[in-house]
């Protein structure tokens, strides 16, 4: 998947890259464990978030078909749908939870998945198991989320400690790796 050969040899951008990474794992750090802490309120975020970029993406669609191509059906179609889902998703905030807990059981997965591939391509290098602790871990909330599916709606506040959950470890995973950036580009 990525080639940490890739990295530059130069100590001023390693430098750079190991700072970035460490603010960005010390704030999904943090960001999880208040999710963890108060799970419902992360839930309803995560759910608020999720359906604002849908209205706003719908309004984007909606101006792109009207500058480009006012008879354009597809784009009316999907500004349409985008708004009219982001909506309800607001409207209807149980709903969609038990919604936004199947689009997470598939990220959840295809975290996984690339954290082993993250793992796998650093072996040699220090910390690469942090990369397949956290892959595990996000296929562990994959699975959790599909078998709970159907009651994920009425215990919103589980959407809440699996995204604190995953932040969490998302971010002690790229806090490793911005402390020892320096040795990935040898």
């Amino acid at each position: 998947m990525w080639d940490f050969k890739m990295f530059p040899k130069e100590q001023e951008l390693l430098e750079k890259l190991g700072k970035y990474s460490f603010v960005a794992g010390l704030v999904l750090g943090i960001i999880g464990i208040f999710a963890i802490i108060y799970p419902m309120y992360a839930s309803l975020f995560t759910v608020a978030f999720i359906a604002w970029i849908m209205v706003f993406s719908g309004i984007s669609v909606g101006y792109f078909t009207f500058k480009s191509n006012k008879e354009d059906w597809l784009g009316w179609l999907k500004t349409l749908v985008l708004i009219g889902t982001g909506l309800f998703i607001l409207l209807e905030p149980v709903s969609g939870i038990a919604a936004v807990g199947i689009l997470f059981a598939i990220y959840f997965f295809l975290d996984g998945f690339m954290g082993f591939a993250l793992g796998s391509s650093m072996k040699p290098n220090k910390g690469w198991w942090l990369w397949s602790i956290n892959g595990f871990v996000s296929i562990a909330l994959g699975v959790i989320f599909l078998v709970s599916w159907p009651s994920i709606a009425e215990e919103a506040w589980l959407i809440g400690i699996y995204v604190g959950i995953s932040l969490l470890f998302d971010g002690i995973t790229l806090l490793f790796m911005g402390s020892n950036i320096k040795n990935l580009g040898q």
